[in-house]
This record gives C-alpha cells, sequence and structure tokens, in this order.
C-alpha cells in the first residue's frame, strides 16, 4: 500500500506524550479559516511511501521514545488514507510502538478499523455548534459527531484541543460550549486550547492563494489562558 505523506517531524514533544515520530500525511476535505498548512490540502501529492517503508522510519528512532513516546499520525487528515493507515499501524502494534491518531474527526467507513490500532487520538474540535463549525471549516458537523460517537463506543482514549481565534470564538459563550462537550464525554483525558498564528501567511501568499484572515491578529496568550481557566473550573 502507497500513502502520501507531506513532511516528518522526528523528535515532536507536542503532538502527544513524550517524545513522538510526527507524520504530516497527504490530503484534507476541510477548508479552515485559520489553516496554516494549505500545502497539504490535495491528497495525491508528496512523497509516495510504502507503509513499510514508513513503518522503518518510524522504528528507527524507536530508541528516543521511551516509555511514553510513539508515532502520531497528522495532516492534513490521515482518515483519508485509511486502508494505509490501516497497514502501518498494525506494524507499529506488533512492534509494540504507541500510535497516536491527530485528527479532525472526519470519520469515513474504515475509520473503527483505524481506530482498533489507534492508542490515543488528539481530536481538533473546530467549534461545538453547527453554525460556527460550518462557518470555519465550510461542513457540517455531522462526520465529526459520528466520529465522536464511534470513539465512545470503542471507549477511545482522547485529548481534546481548540484553536482560539481572535473575534471568532475567543469568547465565554464558545468556551462554555466546549466545557460542556467535554464533560458529556467520559474518555478524555486532556482539553487544551491553542492559540491562533499567523504563521500560514506567507504560505498562502507562495501558493498564489487569499489568506481568509489576513487581518486578524495572533492570539494573545494571556487571555487564552484566562480561557483555559474558564475551561477547566
Amino acid at each position: 500500500m502507497i500513502g502520501y505523506i507531506n513532511s516528518y517531524e522526528t523528535m515532536g514533544l507536542v503532538d502527544g506524550p513524550g517524545v513522538r515520530f510526527v507524520v504530516f500525511m497527504q490530503g484534507c476535505p476541510l477548508r479552515c479559516l485559520y489553516c496554516h498548512n494549505p500545502e497539504t490540502w490535495e491528497l495525491n501529492k508528496g512523497e509516495q511511501v510504502s507503509a513499510l517503508e514508513l513503518f522503518n522510519k518510524i522504528k528507527s528512532y524507536k530508541n528516543y521514545f521511551g516509555e511514553d513516546g510513539g508515532v502520531t499520525f497528522s495532516g492534513g487528515e490521515p482518515l483519508l488514507q485509511p486502508e494505509f493507515l490501516i497497514e502501518v499501524m498494525e506494524l507499529c502494534r506488533k512492534e509494540g510502538i504507541h500510535t497516536c491518531l491527530d485528527t479532525a474527526g472526519f470519520v469515513n467507513g474504515k475509520t473503527e478499523e483505524v481506530l482498533k490500532y489507534t492508542d490515543l487520538v488528539i481530536l481538533d474540535v473546530k467549534a461545538t455548534n453547527n453554525e460556527l463549525y460550518k462557518k470555519i471549516t465550510s461542513h457540517t458537523m455531522d462526520k465529526f459527531n459520528d466520529f465522536l460517537k464511534l470513539c465512545e463506543k470503542l471507549d477511545k482514549d482522547l485529548w481534546l484541543r481548540q484553536v482560539i481565534v481572535p473575534d471568532i470564538n475567543d469568547n465565554e459563550e464558545s468556551i462554555l460550549e466546549l466545557k460542556d462537550l467535554y464533560k458529556s464525554l467520559k474518555n478524555v483525558k486532556k482539553i487544551q486550547l491553542m492559540p491562533y498564528h499567523t504563521h500560514g501567511k506567507d504560505k498562502y501568499k507562495k501558493l498564489g492563494m487569499e489568506y481568509p484572515l489576513n487581518d486578524t491578529k495572533a492570539m494573545e496568550m494571556n487571555k487564552l489562558n484566562e480561557l483555559q481557566k474558564l475551561l477547566e473550573e
């Protein structure tokens, strides 16, 4: 099975527990207003590798993982390449390598099988109501909601993350909605607010694309910390 990979991070420290080998996979169905990786949108681009080739890359860093580390499949949206993902994850499972899926939860017919080989899900919560979700992503919440139900059914460990963007969701109402979602789920192990940044502007310019949030400033950390406290109260 051949997969399409955008890039790698060999010693990642923020995309899951411990030291991670992070695989940024190609392809994403969402068009988030604040996306900073538009180069990952198209599916059949990037480096082509076999499942075994990718597994061998991951395995070569196993000595750095320690007790908590492992591999994180990110993107893009890794669930767009489910057969490839299943094959690589199965090899990792046999080798005893911890697997993490960093996803927006764009569920499809193969997702349940992917989750069987997934030790941890980092779920990117774009929004908690359909109106805002559609504004941010250009899609409805249907697939996201189905993914949440599937994670609950399988009792899959979840980390929830949400990017906080000035004038879009940096308000008490949005945070309390996220808190309600968090409290309704029994399998959430961690919840974290992520600051919006403007690192993607140059990428859009190089690709000849208009940046949707060109006039939006980066999220202030003081306010983000206040919202995080509200979330954890």
